[in-house]
């Protein structure tokens, strides 16, 4: 299938223009046969694309010489049709255009020049620094909930049935009639959006309204988080959440760096570095920041959270001093300080601050089930209109027949049951109570109760991967030495290698420094000399100590956290001690090494200290750190240990990086791939030892290439890679993300369900392929199909291609590489896509989540769920069909924007299986039996008004139609709400039921059609049966007819419900009883002499029986033919 899906470019004008000169290329060429060989060349080009080489430049498709020599003439020859070719049309859109942008006019966003402490320097005038997340204000409310209410062509019609009845001459009967129905409907909904608007505004004002300390010329002042400007030099503390977007210029930290917590910007729980600017870090004062004249020049506010270009310039300085600033100098609004007190100048503010930027508008949900309904509504209304209109012409058009139209429209205005609304709203307030009382599924929460059928018609689940699918607990598992592999059970052989080691080292120490740094040549030969066990976990346990960039962080004992590196190295206590770092694997590998022994005491940016088992310290300088970076897949760092003066070079990284690396070796690719099969995310540990000579040569290189201005990101790595040859291979490491529990379950029924699962991480590559595999997102026997990174159109083009002739397998892309193919090939992609039996989006910015879901709304049709747990979910969440949040580590923002808000991922499939399934099949039979109601009355009135002379006068007046609509048949009509035609227990264990759903046939034209049958055959039994039966007066007709509805309604119930519960009996029986006892007090209705008499009961039964009886026999004969699905289960 995926074979035969061409890739046409998004620029399809362009390269069908140079199809056509290829064409007339060969056309034009010697003899006959020049054609033939162009015209299978384009043949060739749309069946066979794969095999195309892309022969035009991107700059051939924009710049297309033959569409620019013909435009001037094209547009000579339409110069002079202009006016009478649409000429005043494109005038007058024009106009409306403009006068749109005036009204709806954006600020154009700019780069800016920042003054230190002055926010009046400030050129232009920037947003506010509020957060406002409300649908509407004091004067739009009322507006806006009404137009989304009237906006849905049933309620409007309402609206205008119930207006029509202050008119004398189309009145029909009581206002109350039409105005209660309706004015309850609008009440109910306004009640609800003012309790959910309030709520927001609550939220809204506790965080505009928290406390920040501004620093001014006479010292800190308090300043609400809304009145903050660019330009303020604000002081947060730690644990405090960073108001807006600033430049870090100073922390209380002697380090001069700090770490943040991201996770409701970008979903990583990992804590990130971030360095103070130095020059402002290094001045003695807090106060010193007003006594110099700098600047900040800050980039145009983007939405790209990774990345920042400015500049910061302090002018009083001789000469003045320039810094190039980058993300790691950037404090983004939303994150929250983890360690110190930072202080920091304002550079965006309100809805220019990253985290506002990448954050969705709220939407008005509407459900499917709402839609399909609005739609048979509307072919409800022209089957009304054709009825009146053949009633006006039966009568001959006789007299003021518009009036007469306007009345049939009236009387026949049941066929559109204004009861609908009331029913499902009623419904969905049923089903949302039902969740949330859920034993199964405790602490679940319906925030939008509008739409909980949804959750039964999905067909593609994205979801996020940290804090979703996993716990974001990382736990060390295995170290693999290649000839020994150690696990969790054997920590206790690991102390006992490394205590022997440590007592052996000891007193050799100075005699390893010699023989450890010899020449190249000493080192090849080194490994050949067998070391002992001991040797090589204790070189290895060392390397995983060294080579990281965790921090330890110790409880302050004091006020100042200033203090924690000053205190002496032996008052440092095990209970108090943290880890911070920018990964969890880091800190779970160092928390391993602690376990087994050698403790991580202490580091800054220029030192760090190991505990050995006996006690001893060891001290190290980091000379030098190579930050881990997506396109590297390595970290490293070359540190000098003080005792001895050794020189190493230690680094770790991804195997794909690191087998071309280190030595050779015959064990490291096989027990990568036995540690990913098993759901471990690996490491390899290398090192190189270095003469001094070997590193002043580097460092001068290094130092030298980190100055250059051109090509600089490859000049440095140029220089690191020369250091990156022949390392030694020490060990292979395996850390496990714990997924959340019953994950793996869980997947695998959502995918025996029919549903679709996208995975959308801001994570590494790797990281969501071993996620993916771990959790059976792509199952074990699976292919997986790793999109290379793609630039440029040509690139995407052959990437496309070589992924096209892959069959059923996962697809893996990242974020940068998504952006280009669906600039170029968005409508090729998608279909390639959702032929994936698993995607996994990694390295994906807030926006590009939230894209992705509306593409695949816009491109399939299809019904979209969106889960997560974090900030920067809620985009996605709020763009879906239907958004679910998780309670999570990451706090509880998506759980307070989804519309449906679990405890743990595994609730999902209970929520879909079951009360999504029940939801959807229970509407669907509710609101089309609550048609049934109104068109079989209708039935009735048409069949009335025929047989006496075609009169607009109602059948049934007053109490009689509120009655019917009501008590006497609403509780039956609505205990449908507790019908299930499978057990919970089946549905969870079969979740191919829910597949069905998903094709829409519990509600369609077709069903819709079978009701309309129905309900013609049963008002016109009823109808013509009491008028056949009917003996002297004209009362009774309305007596017998009236009553065998009643029955009717009542054991069409009854046959429509699967599985009896016993408030449907009660329901049966109190509507029943509700009319036996109202007859005795409807004496202008009905005649209570007659319907006492035997005569009457008979009729009636006569009547209901004849009605009601074909259809029961028919719906056996069907169940015995023909039985559904479900019940091969339930029997």
């Amino acid at each position: 299938m995926a074979d035969r899906i061409p890739l046409y470019p998004v620029r399809s004008a362009a390269a069908a223009a140079s199809r056509r000169r290829a064409a007339s290329f060969g056309a034009a060429g010697p003899g006959p046969g020049a054609e033939r060989p162009s015209r299978y060349q384009l043949e060739e080009e749309s069946a066979h694309l794969d095999e195309m080489p892309l022969m035009m430049s991107e700059e051939g498709f924009e710049n297309d010489e033959s569409d620019y020599h013909t435009l001037p003439r094209a547009r000579l020859s339409r110069r002079k049709k202009w006016f009478v070719c649409g000429g005043w049309t494109f005038l007058c859109s024009s106009c409306c255009d403009w006068l749109m942008n005036i009204c709806q006019r954006k600020t154009e966003l700019k780069a800016r020049t920042v003054w230190l402490g002055y926010p009046e320097k400030c050129e232009e005038k920037h947003p506010r620094n509020s957060i406002k997340n409300q649908k509407y204000n004091v004067f739009t409310f009322i507006p806006g909930v009404l137009y989304e209410q009237f906006k849905f062509f049933l309620n409007l019609y309402f609206l205008v049935v119930s207006c029509s009845q202050f008119v004398p001459a189309l009145k029909i009967g009581y206002l109350y009639t039409y105005w209660a129905p309706l004015g309850f409907v609008l009440a109910v909904t306004i009640m609800r959006e003012a309790v959910d608007e309030f709520r927001r505004f609550q939220r809204d004002k506790e965080v505009n309204s928290q406390l920040y300390s501004k620093l001014t010329v006479r010292g800190k002042v308090q300043v609400k988080s809304s009145d903050i400007q660019v330009g303020d030099l604000i002081i947060v503390e730690k644990n405090q959440r960073i108001p807006s977007d600033m430049v870090f210029l100073r922390t209380s930290e002697k380090a001069g760096s700090c770490f943040v917590r991201t996770d409701q910007l970008d979903g990583e729980t990992d804590w990130k570095l971030k360095v103070a600017v130095s020059c402002t870090q290094r001045l003695p004062a807090l106060g010193d920041l007003f006594s110099i004249s700098a600047y900040v020049y800050a980039q145009k506010p983007q939405l790209d959270i990774h990345s920042f270009e400015g500049t910061f310039t302090r002018e009083d300085s001789d000469p003045p001093i320039h810094e190039s600033l980058s993300i790691e100098n950037t404090l983004w609004a939303s994150t929250v300080v983890a360690s110190g007190t930072v202080i920091g100048v304002v550079i965006y503010t309100g809805k220019e601050t990253r985290s506002v930027m990448n954050t969705s508008n709220p939407q008005n949900k509407v459900g499917l089930l709402d839609l399909e309904l609005n739609r048979l509504t509307k072919a409800l209304f022209l089957a009304l209109i054709a009825l009146s209109v053949v009633m006006v012409t039966l009568q001959g058009f006789a007299g003021p027949w518009y009036r007469s139209l306007f009345r049939f429209l009236l009387l026949f205005s049941y066929i559109i049951p204004i009861s609908l609304r009331v029913n499902l709203d009623m419904g969905k307030a049923a089903y949302g109570w039902m969740i949330m009382k859920d034993e199964n599924i405790p602490g679940t929460v319906v925030r939008t109760s509008t739409i909980p059928e949804e959750l039964g018609r999905l067909v593609y689940l994205l979801t996020d991967k940290t804090g979703t699918l996993t716990q974001n607990e990382m736990v060390f598992k295995r170290l693999h030495l290649g000839t020994v592999s150690y696990g969790t059970d054997t920590v206790d052989e690991i102390q006992d290698h490394l205590l022997r080691s440590c007592s052996q080292t000891q007193p050799q120490a100075g005699g390893n420094s010699a023989s450890s740094t010899p020449p190249r040549k000493a080192q090849a030969s080194a490994p050949k000399v067998r070391k002992s066990v001991s040797s090589r976990v204790h070189e290895a346990v060392k390397a995983v100590a060294l080579c990281h960039n965790v921090t330890p962080v110790y409880e302050a004992r004091g006020t100042a956290g200033e203090t924690e590196f000053t205190e002496a190295d032996q008052d440092f206590s095990d209970d108090s001690r943290t880890y911070q770092a920018s990964s969890p694997d880091e800190v779970a590998l160092v928390q391993w090494t602690e376990s087994v022994g050698l403790t991580l005491v202490s580091r800054d940016l220029t030192s760090m200290q190991l505990r050995t088992p006996s006690g001893q310290m060891l001290t190290y300088c980091i000379l030098q750190t190579f930050p881990f970076t997506s396109e590297s897949k390595r970290m490293g760092v070359i540190v000098r240990d003080t005792s001895t003066a050794e020189i190493t070079f230690y680094m770790k990284g991804a195997d794909v990086a690191m087998s071309p690396i280190v030595q050779y070796n015959d064990w490291l690719e096989e027990e990568c791939g036995n540690m990913a099969r098993e759901g471990l995310r690996t490491l390899v540990v290398a090192k190189r030892a270095l003469t001094e000579e070997q590193y002043q040569d580097f460092e001068s290189r290094y130092s030298q290439a980190k100055l250059s201005i051109h090509d600089r990101t490859l000049k440095v790595a140029a220089v690191v890679e020369s250091l990156e040859r022949e390392m030694e291979l020490l060990c292979l490491t395996g850390v496990e993300d714990q997924l959340q529990a019953d994950v793996r379950p869980t997947l695998e029924m959502l995918r025996n369900a029919g549903i679709k699962i996208w995975m959308l991480t801001g994570d590494k590559l790797e990281t969501a392929t071993c996620i993916a595999k771990s959790s059976h997102l792509v199952s074990r026997t699976q292919d997986t199909h790793i999109f290379r990174p793609v630039a440029g159109r040509a690139d995407a083009h052959l990437e496309l291609n070589a992924f096209r002739r892959k069959q059923d397998c996962a697809l893996v892309i990242s974020g940068d590489s998504l952006e280009v193919c669906l600039r170029y090939y968005e409508r090729e992609f998608v279909e390639l896509a959702c032929q994936c039996p698993a995607v996994v989006c990694c390295r994906c910015s807030p926006t590009q989540k939230a894209r992705i879901v509306k593409l695949l709304q816009r491109r399939t049709g299809r019904r979209t769920c969106a889960i997560g747990d974090g900030g920067n979910d809620v985009s996605m969440i709020q763009a879906a069909d239907c958004g679910i949040g998780i309670e999570g580590k990451e706090g509880r923002q998506a759980s307070l924007a989804a519309d449906f808000s679990v405890t743990q991922f595994r609730h999902v499939g209970r929520l879909l299986m079951v009360h999504g399934r029940s939801s959807y099949t229970r509407s669907a039979a509710l609101g089309q039996f609550v048609m049934h109601r109104g068109l079989i009355l209708s039935t009735m009135q048409a069949v009335f008004s025929s047989v006496f002379y075609f009169a607009s006068v109602p059948l049934y007046q007053g109490f009689l139609m509120v009655g019917y609509a009501t008590v006497y048949t609403m509780f039956p009509v609505f205990s449908l709400v507790l019908d299930q035609d499978v057990k919970p227990e089946m549905a969870m264990l079969y979740p191919e039921l829910y597949k069905d759903l998903t094709k829409g046939r519990s509600l369609s034209f077709k069903t819709f059609l079978v009701w309309v049958l129905i309900s013609i055959y049963q008002g016109g039994i009823l109808m013509y049966g009491a008028l056949v039966l009917f003996e002297s007066e004209f009362v009774h007709v309305v007596a017998i007819s009236f009553t065998a509805l009643v029955l009717t309604e009542l054991l069409m119930v009854a046959l429509t419900v699967r599985t009896w519960h016993w408030l449907m009996v009660v329901a049966e029986l109190l509507s029943l009883s509700c009319y036996v006892a109202s007859l005795a007090f409807l004496n202008e209705y009905f005649d209570v002499a007659f319907i006492t008499t035997v005569t009457f009961v008979w009729k009636v039964s006569a009547i209901t029986g004849v009605s009601c009886l074909p259809l029961y026999v028919l719906k056996y004969v069907k169940r015995k033919l023909s039985p559904p699905s479900y019940s091969k289960l339930s029997s």
